[in-house]
């Protein structure tokens, strides 16, 4: 057999961590498997579906890199297909079709709650001749589910979980418009899409009992269920946007990578031993439904940052120079030049030590990026800037034209020559050094910096900063 898994989010806002979650396990798992991961839009919902949101659902899933298989299909393009399952049920006297007016739906609704019992459709038409139909009603179809016995799910995350027919009612399969209900959609596109695994989160496990009823009424294979507990924030409340549940699209902006988000939601829920650094290699082989946890998940933004801090220091300069470029010529408001880009490559490395996420790391770049003065970061690089300093600045801009090999070593051994000869500390002379040419107080290392500024960028700088 091979798997095939799905990930079928409604179009209805942005790609949430939630759902970015579900996609990356379902991909993981067809992966792992060397099944096929399929995408399904289900925008049955034509008042709140919206084409921005299904453009940001695909984009979001391209950038995690969770590429799915074949064409994207689209639900309420196949709402004929659901209307002839549901014919086909009811021919086979698997459903029915019910005359009940929305008003006496009402007044059975309102007669059990003040009888304190369930509220569910009591199946008046479940037996009835079509030819007590009342004239001038259009009727829904109904499922004739099973009223005794019980709908039993062995999930391959929740284990064994049972629910009592009797609670169950014969739901809406067709509305009175012709237009199919999602429970039967969902089931419908399954099985046309050759679905074997159902992974989604634990919100639909009571969609997985009606859903099953209608997958037996039509004799089709079962999927393996496998339902995952939610994301809570770090509160143990339900995620929410103060939690961080924002979109993925978001997090690209907020400067994130997305092996980092990829590596951090693999461990929303799923484990393998004490490793949290997972890369994607090591994930596919490694994932599989029994690493997943019962328990609900708690989002942290802070290990999620932390996590990507590590990725930034891990990926190859050439790889992420091309991430934080358009970063820093939107800062800069304009095209970096063929010199600024040789600094940029040469400094990258010792930048990204120091940086959580792309956004920081362009904003401790854009130095090496610019000509001329920096800007001044804040208060307290400013504050190293007195008369006095101003004054040393401009004597070691004099001092370091001597220099003639303009590489680390010697330019240390200058400035710590000239800190000698002016009888102060090497951090006197470090520190406003530092705010000069990279306007904060802290940088790589100054040795570093100047080297890769070079000679007359240098000299620029120190003069416009002791002037």
């Amino acid at each position: 057999m091979t798997v095939v898994t799905r990930f079928a989010p409604s179009p209805t806002g942005f790609l949430h961590i939630g759902g970015a979650r579900t996609a990356l396990f379902n991909w993981l798992y067809a992966r792992h498997t060397g099944g096929k991961f399929l995408l399904r839009i289900e925008d049955t919902d034509r008042a709140r579906s919206t084409q921005t949101a299904v453009d940001a659902i695909l984009d979001g899933l391209s950038w995690l890199g969770l590429q799915w298989g074949g064409d994207v299909l689209y639900q309420f393009q196949r709402a004929g297909r659901h209307a002839e399952v549901a014919h086909q049920m009811l021919a086979a006297g698997k459903a029915y079709h019910c005359y009940a007016s929305p008003q006496e739906l009402d007044e059975m609704r309102e007669a059990q709650k003040r009888a304190g019992v369930p509220i569910r459709y009591d199946g008046r038409w479940r037996d009835r001749n079509p030819a007590d139909a009342p004239p001038g009603v259009a009727p829904v179809i109904r499922l004739k589910a099973p009223h005794g016995g019980q709908t039993v799910i062995q999930d391959a995350v929740q284990g064994t979980v049972t629910v009592e027919n009797a609670v169950l009612d014969d739901m809406i399969l067709l509305r009175a418009d012709g237009t199919p209900t999602y429970m039967l959609a969902v089931v419908v596109d399954d099985c046309d899409m050759g679905v074997t695994h159902v992974i989604r989160g634990d919100d639909h496990l009571n969609n997985a009992f009606r859903q099953l009823q209608i997958i037996r009424a039509m004799g089709w294979p079962e999927p393996v269920y496998a339902h995952i507990p939610l994301i809570h924030g770090t509160d143990g409340a339900k995620l929410s946007k103060r939690h961080g549940a924002l979109g993925v699209d978001a997090y690209r902006d907020m400067g994130f990578l997305p092996a980092a988000l990829r590596n951090y939601l693999l461990r929303l829920g799923w484990g393998h031993g004490d490793d949290e650094i997972i890369s994607t290699a090591q994930a596919i082989d490694w994932f599989d439904l029994a690493g997943v946890g019962r328990s609900p998940s708690r989002f942290d933004a802070m290990k999620l940052t932390n996590l990507n801090a590590h990725y930034l220091r891990e990926a190859p300069d050439a790889e992420l120079l091309p991430l934080v470029l358009p970063r820093l010529e939107k800062k800069l408001g304009r095209e970096v030049d063929a010199v600024g880009r040789t600094r940029l490559e040469r400094g990258l490395n010792g930048v990204k030590q120091r940086s959580h996420t792309l956004v920081e790391l362009a904003d401790k770049l854009v130095f090496y990026a610019g000509h001329g003065a920096p800007a001044i970061a804040d208060d307290k690089a400013r504050a190293q800037l007195t008369p006095d300093s101003k004054a040393l600045l401009m004597r070691l801009a004099a001092s370091l034209d001597g220099v003639a090999d303009w590489t680390d070593k010697p330019l240390e051994d200058a400035v710590r020559r000239f800190a000698e000869a002016e009888n102060v500390k090497l951090g006197q002379v470090a520190q406003p050094l530092r705010v000069a040419l990279s306007g904060s107080t802290a940088s790589p290392g100054i040795f570093e910096v100047l080297a890769i500024l070079g000679a007359d960028e240098t000299r620029t700088r120190l003069l416009a900063a002791g002037g």
